[in-house]
């Protein structure tokens, strides 16, 4: 039976994947040596008088509790800190961080997601598995990555999974070569056809989204298979979307993660979710285009945990005369699972996105930027 707390991870709005869903580089007990110091700050002063009791200080951690439903964290600090290196190699020797994320990862290991995965899927899941990392520095490390997830996909194969891998093309050498990361993603999508599963290709920040376009134009081309996500916040989207619409693709929508300039991207969440609905709707139509027997122009996905979205999107569907599975909705492991839950038992497509991997710092912290008002929700889990 689980407790009043464990019902709060499993079911707290966190922030929205997915894909990106990035898409994409253990421990309990007390804090180590490692564990980021907490900041000072500011208090009222202590009040004095003939009839009062002297003022205690509150520690850091229990301040920080006390005043977790006021945090609320500019998405700009939040992104700051992802890229910060210094921050980097303090969360990842922190045991008290380290065990906080564990509310939304497995664990660290393959075998640690495919055990997680297997549990699900008891449930009827469908899944997707991303190992975190990015921006690679050689080919030989991109060569590593690819035949991880060659064994990864047998591996899943021999669970009877039903299960497709989502991988970032800088993981698999975009920046060293272009040409060997195209190969690694051919070797990996005709793996994928063969044990019956597929492949995703992640958006990155903005200097790569003409380069991911190229690849999965040309990976799609050989294998229909292979799906790729777009950011709605970025201003091109609606033209790279266009763009792909000959392909008949399968798109996964997410909002965008990355800091980005205002000229690139919608630096207002209003905006932002306001481009991802009329995007949403776009490729809906496309996918009703397939109605009577003919093929959808689209797959739709949708890689969101706003809920009212969710059903604002799904009614939308309905009144196209869409069936149920000619969409989905990608969402994150340990985010809202009795909601994904709640979703599958009324019949839609819900696939939960596993990460593992040790280069999870920057992807957490970018999950945490698109909902900073869960910071909070963090700070429970640290110190809760």
């Amino acid at each position: 039976m689980r407790t009043k707390h464990e019902d709060e991870h499993r079911n707290a709005v966190l922030p929205e994947g997915a894909g990106q869903w990035e898409a994409g580089r253990e421990g309990r007990g007390a804090p180590g040596p490692g564990a980021p110091h907490c900041p000072d700050l500011p208090r009222p002063a202590p009040t004095a008088g003939p009839h009062r009791r002297p003022v205690t200080e509150p520690s850091p951690p229990t301040l920080l509790l006390t005043m977790d439903l006021g945090v609320r964290l500019s998405r700009s600090l939040l992104l700051a800190a992802a890229g910060s290196e210094t921050l980097n190699a303090v969360a990842t020797r922190s045991r008290v961080v380290r065990r906080a994320t564990r509310a939304f990862m497995p664990g660290e290991r393959a075998e640690d997601a495919l055990e997680a995965g297997a549990a699900l899927a008891a449930d009827g899941r469908s899944l997707i598995f991303t190992r975190l990392g990015e921006a690679l520095t050689s080919l030989d490390e991109a060569e590593a990555v690819r035949d991880h997830y060659l064994r990864f996909l047998d591996a899943a194969a021999a669970r009877g999974l039903p299960s497709r891998i989502s991988v970032k093309p800088t993981q698999l050498g975009l920046d060293q070569s272009p040409e060997s990361c195209l190969r690694h993603a051919m070797d990996l999508a005709e793996k994928a056809e063969t044990v019956d599963s597929g492949l995703w290709l992640d958006m990155e920040d903005s200097s790569y989204v003409d380069r991911t376009l190229e690849l999965y134009e040309a990976v799609k081309t050989r294998h229909p298979r292979t799906g790729i996500a777009l950011q709605a916040y970025l201003h091109r989207t609606p033209d790279d979307l266009e763009r792909l619409r000959p392909l008949r693709p399968a798109i996964r929508l997410v909002k965008g993660a990355y800091a980005e300039p205002p000229d690139v991207a919608f630096p207002r969440k209003a905006d932002t979710d306001a481009a991802f609905e009329a995007l949403a709707g776009r490729m809906l139509g496309w996918a009703a285009e397939g109605r009577g027997g003919a093929p959808p122009g689209c797959l739709p996905v949708f890689g969101t945990h706003d809920l009212p979205l969710v059903r604002r999107l799904i009614g939308r569907a309905e009144a196209m005369g869409l069936e149920q599975g000619r969409y989905e909705f990608h969402m994150l492991y340990g985010i809202g699972m009795r909601q994904q839950a709640k979703l599958r038992a009324e019949g839609h497509a819900v696939t939960t996105l596993i990460s593992y991997g040790e280069a999870w710092y920057r992807w957490y912290m970018r999950r945490l930027a698109e909902r900073p008002a869960n910071v909070g929700f963090l700070l429970r889990s640290m110190f809760g």
